[in-house]
C-alpha cells in the first residue's frame, strides 16, 4: 500500500472519528436526566429508529462474520441464517414494535426492558427486573466482546497494527461518544453508521465484479453446492435438518434483544412504525444479500484461499478500493462494530444503574446521581468486556451466536407472552427468564449432538422458557391491577384479537 493510499485512509478514519466524538459531545449538553441518557426522552424520527436498530442489530457479524461463513461453507448454513434473520425482523416490526412502545409507556413509563418487565408483570420485589440484569451483564459482556475482536481484527488488516492495539483504539473511540451523548447520540451514530454499511456493501462487490469479468482473463470456477441451500460443499451430502431449524431459529432472537428494542420504545410517534419498518426491511435484505454475495464471489476473487475467512469483505475493499474511497469503505466496517458494541454498553450500563442500583438500593436516586452512574459503568462495562477479547483468534460469529441465543431465549418468549396474554403473572415471567438462561448456557456448554447433528442452542432455550412461563402462569393468578393495565393497553393499540 501506497503512502499517498494510506494517507487518504487515514484521512477517512480521522474525519469519521471526529464526526462521532462531535456527536457524542453535542447530545451532551441536552442530556440532563436517565430518561435523556437512556432512552432519548422518546424522541426518535422514524428514520433514525429504523437504520439505528438494524445498524445495531447486524454488528461486525454483518461484515465480518457473515460473509466469512459464506466464503467456508456456501449459502448452506449462511443463507438459512440470513432468512431466518430476515423473517425476524419483520415481525419483529410489525408484532412487537409498536405494542411494545405504547405498553412502556403506559406501564408507569418503563424506560428499560427490565423495568418493563417488573411493570407489566406487577413485580413488587423486582425479581424479574434483577435476573434480567444479571443476563443483560452477562450475555451483554460476550456480545460486546465480539465486536471488540472484530474491531482488532479490521485494525490488524487495515494498518497492519497489533490486534490489542487496533481493539483498545476502537474501544476508546466507542466509549467517548457513548458516555457523553447516551441513547440519541447512539441512535445518531448508528443511523450514519448504516448508511456507510449500506454502501459499503452494496459499491466493493460490484468493482470486485467488474474486475473480474472485465479483464477478460478467465475467471475461476465455484463449488455448485456453494450456492446450495441444502448441499453440504464439503461432502456434497444433503444438509441436516438441524443446520436448517437452527438458522432459521436465529429470527427469533429479535424478540429479546435488548439493544434493539429500545428503538421501538424511543420512537416519538408509534404511527411511524409502519414507515420505520418499510425503511428497515430494505436495508436489511439488501445488506445481508449483499454480505453473503461477498463471501460467495470471495471463492473466484482470490486466487489463493484467504488464511482468516472472516476478513474477506476486508481484503476485497483492499484489491479494489484505494485512498480516501478505500477509508470510507473501512469506516462501513468499522461502523458495523461500534454501532452494536455502543447499543449494548448503553443497555448493560442502564441495567446496572436503573435496574440495579435504583431498584434496589437507592430508590430515591436523583437523576444527576444516576446519570452519573450510568456513565460511569459505560467504562466498568468495556473495561470488563476487553478481558474476554484478548484472543485474536475468536471467532466473531462464534461469540455472537452464543449472545443472540442468549437473549432470545431469557427475554423473547417472556417480552412475546407479555405482550399477547394477558393471564402471564410475574412468577412465569421469572421461571421464564432463568429457564432459558440456563438451558442456553447449559446447551452450549455442553454441545448435545441429536441424531448426528448439533441443534443451534436458540430453540431448546426459546421452547424450555415459553413452557415455563406457561406452566407456571397456570398455577398462579396475575393482579387485578396487571389485567386492568394490560386491558387499557389493548384498547389503545386497538386490536381485541390480543
Amino acid at each position: 500500500m501506497t503512502d499517498w493510499n494510506m494517507i487518504g485512509i487515514i484521512a477517512a478514519f480521522i474525519l469519521y472519528f471526529g464526526v462521532m466524538i462531535y456527536i457524542g459531545f453535542f447530545y451532551m449538553k441536552s442530556t440532563k436526566t436517565a430518561n435523556d441518557y437512556i432512552l432519548g426522552n422518546r424522541s426518535l424520527d422514524r428514520r433514525v429508529a429504523a437504520l439505528s436498530a438494524e445498524a445495531s442489530d447486524m454488528s461486525g457479524w454483518l461484515l465480518l462474520g457473515l460473509p466469512g461463513l459464506a466464503y467456508v461453507s456456501g449459502l448452506s448454513e449462511a443463507g438459512w441464517t440470513a432468512i431466518g434473520l430476515a423473517i425476524g425482523t419483520y415481525l419483529n416490526w410489525r408484532f412487537i414494535a409498536k405494542r411494545l412502545r405504547i405498553y412502556t409507556e403506559k406501564a408507569n413509563d418503563s424506560i428499560t426492558i427490565c423495568e418493563f418487565f417488573k411493570n407489566r408483570f406487577g413485580d413488587k420485589k423486582a425479581y424479574t427486573s434483577a435476573i434480567s440484569s444479571l443476563f443483560i451483564i452477562i450475555f451483554f459482556v460476550v456480545y460486546t466482546a465480539a465486536q471488540f475482536v472484530a474491531g482488532g481484527k479490521l485494525f490488524n488488516s487495515i494498518f497492519g497494527l497489533d490486534y490489542f492495539t487496533g481493539m483498545i483504539i476502537c474501544v476508546v473511540i466507542i466509549v467517548a461518544y457513548t458516555l457523553t451523548g447516551g441513547f440519541r447520540a447512539v441512535c445518531l451514530t448508528d443511523t450514519i453508521q448504516g448508511m456507510l454499511m449500506f454502501f459499503a456493501l452494496l459499491i466493493v462487490p460490484l468493482i470486485a465484479l467488474v474486475m473480474l469479468f472485465g479483464s477478460g482473463e478467465a475467471v475461476g470456477t465455484i463449488n455448485p453446492d456453494m450456492l446450495s441451500l441444502f448441499k453440504d460443499p464439503t461432502t456434497g451430502e444433503f444438509v441436516s435438518v438441524f443446520l436448517v431449524v437452527s438458522g432459521l431459529a436465529w429470527g427469533f432472537g429479535y424478540f429479546g434483544q435488548p439493544h434493539i428494542v429500545p428503538r421501538f420504545m424511543g420512537i416519538q410517534n408509534p404511527d411511524e412504525i409502519p414507515q420505520a419498518r418499510r425503511i428497515a426491511m430494505v436495508w436489511v435484505i439488501v445488506t445481508l444479500a449483499s454480505a453473503i454475495f461477498i463471501g460467495l464471489l470471495g471463492n473466484i476473487f482470490f486466487s489463493s484461499p484467504l488464511d482468516v475467512p472472516e476478513t474477506v469483505f476486508v481484503q476485497m475493499t483492499t484489491a479494489t478500493m484505494f485512498s480516501f474511497i478505500a477509508g470510507i469503505v473501512y469506516c462501513g466496517i468499522l461502523g458495523a462494530i461500534m454501532s452494536t458494541a455502543s447499543s449494548q454498553m448503553l443497555v448493560a450500563s442502564s441495567a446496572i444503574s436503573q435496574d440495579l442500583y435504583k431498584t434496589f438500593f437507592n430508590k430515591n436516586a436523583s437523576e444527576t446521581l444516576l446519570l452519573i452512574i450510568s456513565r460511569i459503568t459505560v467504562i466498568i462495562v468495556a473495561a470488563l468486556t476487553v478481558t474476554i477479547s484478548l484472543d485474536p483468534n475468536s471467532s466473531v460469529f462464534a461469540i455472537v451466536s452464543v449472545a443472540w441465543a442468549g437473549f432470545g431465549a431469557t427475554f423473547g418468549s417472556v417480552l412475546l407472552l407479555g405482550l399477547f396474554w394477558r393471564k402471564a403473572t410475574w412468577q412465569g415471567a421469572l421461571a421464564g427468564i432463568l429457564v432459558g438462561g440456563v438451558v442456553v448456557i447449559g446447551w452450549y456448554l455442553i454441545h448435545p449432538i441429536i441424531f448426528g447433528g448439533y441443534l443451534y442452542e436458540m430453540v431448546p432455550g426459546a421452547i424450555a422458557s415459553m413452557l415455563a412461563i406457561y406452566l407456571v402462569s397456570l398455577k398462579t393468578t396475575p393482579a387485578k391491577e396487571v389485567t386492568d393495565l394490560f386491558d387499557a393497553y389493548v384498547a389503545e393499540i386497538g386490536d381485541k384479537s390480543t
